[in-house]
């Protein structure tokens, strides 16, 4: 019988505790019988602070007036749905609803319970989308274009040795105002890092203005990245440049290795001298800007393509920081997945608290060329189909998941071609080692490609000078 007892207490303080509301009882007397780690979150006590204590010893700023346990208590009433704001014993102000009941046994008082909701998150978006409506309210106009950067350090999301690495040295660049060249594949999150670096530069109250280079035209180019004179050409206004704008601040250039060779000169003697003239005019202008610039092809293959100037290519890469690929910090994926649902929650007004196994695992088991990009835009379809608050296999799109049996047939027949292609560069690389005697420079003439390149090669694949086949 004690036994039953012992398991049906033990049983009763596990559901308790697994509810996501405060829950504290107490017996008639005023002493807490019952208090579980939402409350003492809430509160910022530890529950042991709290148990077999009166509540007026616990929480001096109570009294036997204002206490609603010990109202409800000694009225034998219930009070539902008080709003109460008090300030914990971190110096938190916390905003609840509380429900407080009063616990009979045979008729009698026995003590009671009180059952609160914090509504300390809620008040606080509340009141952000009050100031943002407020603002909106004193635009007189439509709303103002405006350009800055938004994250910051804490926005990367990552439990990875590799990214961890990454932060380390942009943390070094942002405190400089040198150059930056950032290497990513699509969708690794580079703009994300360039805004970080602005934000924790002396340069973050300055402007951050961002420009994708990417099948802009020559003359196009110009007039954007330096400005027009008035009847420089047909239509020309006079309007400044992204350099101009972005004077005292940051200018990112993304997809850098898209510019047009020529241009790349223009924009190698603006990096020298910190001069840029406004296309069409006579006049030059000083401009105080640190450019970052981005690529998604290595900087050493865009040299052996002569996709980028060797001279723009060594004033820029002053810092030099790679991205790694999603496939290369699988330890994030779901910590970034789980981000991501919690962003889409806010955004959707949905409910989700987890993914289902089989969903986590295939989620790790894919190689994900498009990076964080298609993690979330994975994430953003099934918290639009979802219903309920668990994210199962049969939510996720089409275009990621396949028959079990045709994908063992895939993996039997095919390999994906990047993967085959690297093993092979690597068995060629190895071979070119080992008849060079290890000389890289020699093995670089046998496969015909830059010194530089193969050095770049090696060190992806892990290989060492001394390397044999």
């Amino acid at each position: 019988m004690f036994l039953k007892s012992f398991e049906t207490k033990q049983m009763l303080e596990a559901i308790l505790g697994s509810i996501d509301e405060a829950i504290h009882a107490v017996n008639s007397d005023g002493i807490t019988i019952y208090y579980n780690q939402v409350a003492a979150r809430l509160d910022g006590v530890e529950i042991e602070e709290v148990l077999g204590k009166h509540v007026l010893d616990v929480f001096p700023s109570l009294s036997k007036e204002t206490s609603t346990l010990l109202k409800v208590i000694e009225t034998g009433k219930p009070i539902y749905q008080e709003m109460q704001t008090y300030k914990n014993n971190k110096g938190q102000f916390i905003d609840t609803i509380n429900t407080t009941l009063p616990i009979k046994v045979g008729g009698k008082i026995a003590g009671a319970i009180e059952i609160a909701k914090d509504l300390t998150r809620v008040k606080q978006l509340s009141q952000k989308l009050y100031e943002l409506q407020a603002k909106v309210a004193n635009q007189k106009n439509k709303p103002k274009a405006t350009s800055g950067a938004k994250y910051h350090w804490d926005d990367i999301i990552t439990s990875s040795p590799l990214m961890k690495k990454v932060i380390a040295q942009a943390k070094w660049a942002s405190q400089s105002s040198s150059p930056v060249m950032i290497y990513g594949e699509t969708g690794t999150g580079k703009e994300l890092l360039v805004q970080a670096i602005h934000n924790a530069s002396p340069r973050r109250n300055g402007p951050f203005i961002a420009q994708n280079c990417a099948s802009l035209p020559e003359s196009l180019l110009e007039s954007i990245l330096f400005g027009t004179k008035k009847g420089s050409f047909t239509g020309a206004v006079d309007r400044a440049g992204l350099f101009e704008l972005a004077h005292g601040g940051t200018l990112f250039l993304d997809e850098i290795q898209t510019m047009p060779p020529d241009f790349q000169t223009k924009l190698l003697r603006v990096l020298e001298d910190g001069v840029i003239r406004r296309v069409g005019s006579t006049e030059s202008y000083a401009v105080d800007v640190r450019v970052i610039v981005a690529m998604n092809i290595h900087p050493l293959e865009c040299l052996e393509k002569q996709l980028l100037r060797s001279d723009l290519f060594y004033r820029l890469h002053v810092f030099l920081i790679e991205l790694p690929p999603l496939r290369e910090r699988r330890e994030d994926i779901v910590l970034l997945a789980n981000h991501f649902i919690k962003k889409y929650n806010l955004q959707l007004f949905k409910s989700v608290t987890s993914m289902e196994e089989k969903v986590v695992q295939y989620l790790k088991s894919l190689n994900w060329p498009g990076n964080v990009r298609e993690l979330e835009n994975t994430i953003e379809y099934a918290m639009n189909v979802v219903e309920g608050d668990l994210i199962r296999f049969e939510h996720l799109p089409a275009m990621i998941t396949k028959e079990t049996t045709h994908k063992e047939k895939e993996t039997v027949l095919l390999r994906p071609l990047r993967e085959a292609l690297e093993e092979t560069e690597k068995q060629m690389i190895n071979a070119a080692l080992s008849i060079a005697s290890g000389n890289i420079s020699r093995a670089a003439d046998l496969l015909k490609i830059p010194r530089q390149t193969l050095q770049y090669k090696m060190k992806k694949y892990g290989l060492q000078e001394s390397s044999s086949f």
